[in-house]
């Protein structure tokens, strides 16, 4: 039986687009991420393409490869903290649980009450994977996890491009009041990058919505009292799936335009 799919609005309405994106890329023989969880999810909700919103072929590559390189900066953290706690801030339909859980380790997820709702009928919560329906901007939300006092790393995957460093950085001040041995990871774009997705976009296009984060580069970030502890780039290493774009590993300006970025929530 289908699970029936409710009209969102906003952000929310993208929630579809990264489980399609790891679904669909996990069906292949030589996929770029193994997601069996989000497969299964993405058949229980009707396998429709549409859910890509208009995403092309090297959309669904990249957004792979965004999930597989914020997984690899949390099983690190999870290395070096064993029992520790993963936070996916604007969880939506994240499956990443189910990708890292070594027996150990809480996972929480955290986003908008009518996503919450949505998600607890495909992906139930469980003991060590558990949700909670708030927006990230009203932090709350940091009392639940700092009662479980667990090693945490926070993860904001294809969250904070839709709003502005203005909004962002409240919440990121007071993760580091909480969590100051904490880490925080997520992805952002040079502002160039930016314009053109807000120009060229389908889904932006058919959501509604813009891309709103102005942070020039990571360092800028430092500024708030982060230190980078790391980054990642989509061009950093030859990728076969990229097919042909991978030429743009040899344009810097492009190559590290748009990547993923790791920060300990302190000096």
């Amino acid at each position: 039986m289908t699970e029936p799919i409710p009209e969102l609005q906003g952000i929310a309405r993208t929630l579809l687009v990264p489980l399609a994106c790891r679904a669909i890329e996990s069906s292949r023989l030589d996929a770029a991420l193994s997601d069996p969880r989000a497969e299964e999810v993405y058949k229980i909700l009707g396998s429709n393409p549409d859910f890509l919103m208009g995403m092309g072929k090297f959309d669904v590559i990249v957004t792979a490869m965004r999930a597989r390189q914020f997984d690899a900066f949390a099983r690190e953290f999870l290395s070096r903290n064993p029992g520790g706690m993963v936070v996916d801030i604007g969880c939506g339909l994240d499956t990443r649980f189910d990708r890292l859980d070594d027996g150990r380790m809480a996972w929480i997820g955290v986003d908008l009450p009518e996503v919450i709702a949505f998600r607890r009928n495909v992906l139930p919560d469980c003991e060590r994977c558990t949700t909670i329906p708030q927006s990230m901007l009203q932090t709350s939300w940091l009392d639940q996890v700092a009662s479980l006092d667990k090693p945490v790393i926070f993860m904001a995957e294809g969250v904070f491009p839709y709003f502005s460093t203005a909004d962002v950085k409240p919440m990121v001040a007071a993760m580091a009041d909480r969590f100051p041995a904490g880490e925080l990871v997520f992805d952002a774009a040079a502002p160039f990058i930016s314009r053109h997705h807000n120009r060229a976009s389908r889904v932006l296009k058919r959501s509604g919505l813009r891309i709103r984060w102005d942070a020039k580069g990571p360092h800028e970030v430092e500024e708030w009292g982060l230190r980078l502890l790391d980054h990642w780039y989509y061009f950093d290493t030859p990728e076969p799936r990229l097919g042909a774009f991978g030429w743009v590993r040899y344009i810097p300006l492009i190559a590290k335009a748009t990547g993923v970025f790791r920060y300990r929530l302190s000096r």
